[in-house]
């Protein structure tokens, strides 16, 4: 799988650092005003980046967001548009939050965004969609395709282990999500993009085989981390939604995330809380054969077959120091039941989630179960 010709069709210029810059974004650059965009905790990585667009962009500075940890809401996403608002390009110095800020500023603006990732923590980079928080809501806006994604690998490999463990969340997450979109399929007859499932399944599987590599903090690992999170937004534009990318375990995580809003607290890495919720889904895919019979159950319970187990996932993630408990996010269990029942209603999409919910699986005992075993 080449990643260079793979993001060549779509436009994008996945660029890694050679010979001290990006000659295909500088040239890119050269003569517009370019605006670089972190927050308090990025702000240390605009040097990397900063020489490089002074010396080919015709007009620079530097917007730095006053929080460490943003949220993209609507008066964030005002004050990237307004700071914006004279510039050609906009450039996030960062990973999830500022990269989705700029997208959808730049969508709003139309003016094309780049980003210089820091860390390789999420799957957004190359999606067409910006998720946001409006009026309290998780949503998901259309948004632009960067043009460019800038990777440093000596930048990559020293990003925090969490924030790497965040990036293997995401992506472990994907054995759910596509198979989520597989039985949706036999159930309520919603058609699988065969091009997007495949892309990114190959894109897991190498990850996935890489991980030994990535623990042991070897660049070829990070490298095919990152190569998996680009491929998930190449294949949510080839879907026309982020369907390949995104199902029940994501769900449980825009639940909790609203959660966390709605008390002012600290929101979790968005690929910790998937992690935890991929650790749920796989859980309730492979404990399906016990449960009552419905429509359809045999080739459910064949098509997760191939899942990983639940211990599987787990332990990798329990390597990158992430929380393998929901108790770890500092959650009630309170809300951690709810969300066991609510968080299915959280997007139209049928899941796993949605066919307990829904098929009476979804019992207090059920409920009680996993929340012995993942509070």
């Amino acid at each position: 799988m080449d990643i260079q010709a793979l993001s060549e069709k779509f436009g994008v210029n996945a660029e890694r650092k050679q010979d001290g810059g990006f000659p295909v974004f500088e040239k890119n650059i050269r003569g517009k005003r370019v605006l670089l965009v972190a927050d308090r905790t990025t702000e240390q990585f605009l040097p990397s980046v900063k020489g490089i667009v002074e010396h080919n962009a015709a007009e620079s500075a530097a917007f730095v967001l006053p929080s460490p940890e943003p949220v993209a809401d609507e008066e964030t996403v005002r004050r990237v548009v307004e700071a914006g608002r004279t510039y050609d390009y906009l450039l996030a110095v960062g990973a999830g939050t500022l990269n989705d800020l700029c997208k959808y500023a730049g969508f709003l603006t139309h003016t094309p965004s780049g980003v210089f990732a820091t860390a390789p923590s999420m799957d957004g980079f190359t999606s067409g969609v910006t998720p946001l928080i409006e009026k309290g809501f998780k949503i998901t806006r259309n948004a632009q395709t960067v043009s460019d994604v800038l990777m440093d690998f000596d930048v990559l490999c020293r990003a925090p282990r969490i924030m790497i463990g965040a990036g293997v969340g995401d992506i472990l997450a994907k054995y759910c999500c596509l198979t989520d979109w597989r039985i949706s399929s036999f159930l309520t007859g919603e058609t699988v993009n065969e091009e997007a499932y495949s892309l990114m399944h190959q894109a897991v599987c190498a990850c996935d085989a890489s991980l030994e590599q990535l623990l042991r903090g070897e660049a070829e690992g990070v490298q095919k981390l990152m190569d998996a999170l680009l491929i998930s937004g190449y294949s949510m534009v080839i879907a026309g939604n982020s369907r390949p990318a995104s199902g029940a375990e994501h769900h449980m995580s825009h639940f909790l995330e609203m959660d966390f809003l709605r008390r002012g607290e600290r929101i979790p890495l968005h690929g910790v809380k998937v992690g935890l919720g991929t650790m749920v889904s796989l859980y309730l895919y492979h404990t399906l054969a016990r449960r009552p019979s419905f429509a359809t159950k045999e080739r459910v319970c064949a098509a997760a077959e191939h899942l990983p187990a639940p211990e599987y996932a787990e332990n990798i993630l329990a390597q990158f120091a992430c929380p393998t408990r929901f108790s770890q996010l500092g959650v009630s269990r309170e809300t951690v039941r709810t969300m066991f029942f609510e968080a299915y209603k959280i997007r139209d999409r049928f899941t796993v989630l949605t066919l307990y919910c829904t098929r009476g699986l979804m019992t207090e005992a059920v409920a009680d179960e996993l929340l012995e075993r993942f509070y």
